[in-house]
């Protein structure tokens, strides 16, 4: 009896302290003070260790499956600026030009969904080169958890590389336009902020806004940015502060606001909000429009 007593106790002792550990091992989504204090002051560090939380991967469901029919770009390889080979989907202009347009993925990857982004953004602007960038080197994610180790093993060093690879791709004389979506919309901003006097124009859907005043200043474009109410990465309290900081340092940023969750422009995310997005869709490509002049 005293046996079976004991090994009962060290049962249920055991079962405490793993649900205490599977209880307490769930990191929290970082808070609005933190992204400023938080790590090395890195806001593409900051996102990296949020992309680690179980809180921001519940936002994000499993995309629906999805193959693109009869793309019109191809798959291109470049000369990262770590000297290592870079990949991206490109549709090249039918006619010379230096206008271009970088695509970049939200955490899933450079799947169909992006690709078929690029083309649509390829019919829709004139004389303009695009290229989707590979940000995790040929890999995907289909779901959350993947698209978490995927995010967590591409490191802030190896994409800026490849950034300033596609860069140089595009050549010192080409006018860049950025746009991405979530992971893709931070790095839409950190790559326009790479490409310095080149960048042109800049369109960010609900992504990490810089809140480093110092590289802020140096953006040499107009920013437009589409963001969700219900969102809560980047929550409506760092939108506000984004638009604040862009007026401390003087430079322009559109922001337009939905009654909407975060990713509401995938069609594949439950969240979808098809108003918001064909909304925010024709004020993207009006405001490249206009940049492209």
């Amino acid at each position: 009896m005293r046996k079976i007593f004991v090994l009962t106790l060290a049962a249920f002792v055991a079962a405490a302290f793993l649900s205490y550990r599977y209880k307490s091992s769930e990191p929290e989504m970082l808070t609005p003070g933190c992204y400023v204090s938080c790590y090395n002051g890195d806001v593409r560090e900051q996102f990296r260790q949020e992309a680690n939380t179980l809180a921001f991967a519940s936002m994000h469901e499993a995309p629906n499956y999805y193959t693109l029919r009869n793309p019109t770009g191809n798959t291109v390889s470049f000369t990262a600026a770590d000297g290592s080979t870079a990949m991206g989907y490109e549709i090249k202009c039918k006619t010379k030009s230096n206008k271009w347009i970088f695509v970049i993925q939200e955490w899933w990857g450079l799947n169909d969904y992006i690709k078929r982004e690029s083309d649509i953004l390829s019919k829709e602007l004139d004389n303009v080169n695009v290229l989707a960038i590979d940000m995790y080197d040929g890999k995907v994610a289909a779901t959350p958890d993947s698209a978490m180790k995927l995010m967590q093993a591409a490191k802030t060093e190896r994409l800026e590389n490849i950034v300033k690879g596609a860069l140089a791709h595009a050549g010192k004389d080409a006018s860049i336009y950025t746009i991405g979506w979530c992971f893709g919309g931070m790095w839409s901003l950190q790559t326009t902020l790479l490409a310095g006097k080149q960048a042109a124009g800049c369109v960010m859907y609900y992504g990490r806004p810089e809140n480093n005043l110092e590289k802020l200043k140096t953006l040499n474009c107009d920013v437009i940015g589409f963001f969700g109410n219900q969102d809560r990465s980047p929550s409506p309290e760092v939108v506000t502060k984004f638009e604040s900081d862009m007026q401390t340092v003087g430079k322009k940023l559109i922001a337009y606001k939905y009654e909407a969750n975060h990713g509401f422009a995938n069609p594949s995310n439950p969240s979808f909000n098809k108003a918001a997005t064909e909304d925010a869709h024709a004020k993207a490509v009006a405001f490249l429009k206009e940049h492209m002049k």
